[in-house]
């Protein structure tokens, strides 16, 4: 009889110790209780959109992280944010390192032969941004002036189309500080810049100011990026939908829009 109780105690623990094995495992796998983290790809020199406020941490904030996260929460997941250049987005998004881009980034044709895209969620305008001084105030000053983008941005379409009427020369770079010092270098007379972004390096450079470019609302519309056929894209624009319809998007735009 203790041989029978003393196997069956032995039984009873090594079951025990099993269980404990298999929650530890689903618990270290990110199953169970915990949420699926996606990855968030940006390019954190955008702001209000994504940017580091130095003087607060190094956390990546902005616009477009405070809409990412508010859509993940309701779907039941939690977003880590990865931050690189502005030209590597679509790729990183092709080569499954990241889920989905939030990047102020305008749905073309071209970018959409690539990746799928969310409804717009905010439009804003191009600006010709250049020293106070520089006596540049209409696109027809631009003529044999070089004017400085970003790299694989809508605003280097814009450049290309406006150098199709106006001789000038179009350089890019990879980050919008980097056209900001370029300008106060003198090394450019201009940059072509998104309106909301422009006006917070206005803030910080006392010595630049611009003038925005008339065009079609459509063509500097923002919109979620995901990789082609991912679930993620009928998700997430049916939240984005809710969220327009019941102002919770417009809460958003004014807590980072309307001071600029």
């Amino acid at each position: 009889m203790k041989k029978i109780i003393m196997t069956a105690i032995s039984m009873l623990l090594v079951g025990f110790l099993a269980a404990c094995g298999t929650d530890e495992k689903d618990s270290s796998s990110g199953q169970g209780a915990d949420k699926e983290v996606l990855i968030m790809g940006t390019s954190a020199d955008y702001p209000p959109f994504e940017y580091v406020d130095s003087a607060k941490g190094e956390e990546i904030i902005g616009f477009d992280v405070d809409l990412a996260k508010a859509i993940a929460e309701k779907l039941g997941y939690e977003v880590q944010v990865k931050d690189m250049d502005f030209n590597g987005l679509i790729p990183a998004l092709e080569t499954s390192q990241v889920d989905f881009v939030l990047a102020g980034m305008t749905p073309t044709d071209e970018r959409k032969q690539n990746v799928d895209f969310s409804d717009v969620y905010y439009t804003a305008s191009h600006m010709i941004v250049s020293k106070k001084d520089s006596g540049i105030e209409s696109l027809e000053d631009l003529n044999g002036k070089t004017v400085g983008v970003q790299l694989a941005s809508i605003q280097a379409d814009k450049a290309e189309e406006i150098a199709e009427t106006v001789d000038l020369t179009v350089e890019n770079r990879n980050r919008i500080p980097e056209l900001i010092q370029e300008i106060l270098a003198g090394r450019f007379d201009a940059a072509i810049i998104e309106d909301t972004v422009a006006k917070g390096y206005f803030e910080m450079n006392e010595g630049i100011a611009g003038f925005t470019i008339e065009e079609d609302e459509q063509e500097a519309g923002s919109a979620i990026a995901f990789p082609k056929e991912s679930d993620l894209t009928e998700e997430f624009n049916a939240e984005l939908i809710k969220m327009k319809e019941n102002g919770e998007l417009e809460e958003i735009i004014v807590k980072w829009f309307d001071n600029k």
